[in-house]
């Protein structure tokens, strides 16, 4: 079994409801996001071509990006919290790849150099 991981950014603002403290505030982060996806190799001998991983991931973060996050349908719904943008990421890298035979495996969202949170469906 192999891992692929690619990267990709968006920026973006979003204030946190029930929350309180200064992430309450209108405020915007730099985002960086890692996909992990996991595959046997073909019979070209790779698991996934990167470009099209690649690609599916700019697609959705086109998304998120420049955007107030609290205005998107799933954040009126769901907290922008950094959790919930990698389920969002999660499951709509999922779908994208539902014709290939791969698993996602993983997604972390940095919201700063320091600190990341990562989403699985698997323990």
């Amino acid at each position: 079994m192999f891992e692929l991981t690619v990267i990709g950014y968006f920026s973006g603002a979003h204030r946190l409801r029930k929350y309180k403290g200064k992430c309450e505030k209108l405020h915007g982060h730099n985002w960086k996001v890692e996909v992990v996806v996991s595959g046997e190799v073909d019979k070209s001998g790779i698991v996934l071509d990167f470009t099209i991983l690649k690609q599916y991931l700019e697609n959705v973060l086109s998304t998120l990006d420049h955007k107030y996050l609290n205005s998107i349908p799933y954040f009126k719904k769901n907290n922008p919290s950094s959790e919930n943008t990698a389920i969002y990421i999660f499951s709509r890298i999922k779908k994208l790849l539902i014709n290939h035979n791969v698993q996602v495996k993983k997604v972390v969202v940095w919201e700063s150099e320091q600190q990341c949170v990562s989403y699985t469906e698997h323990c």
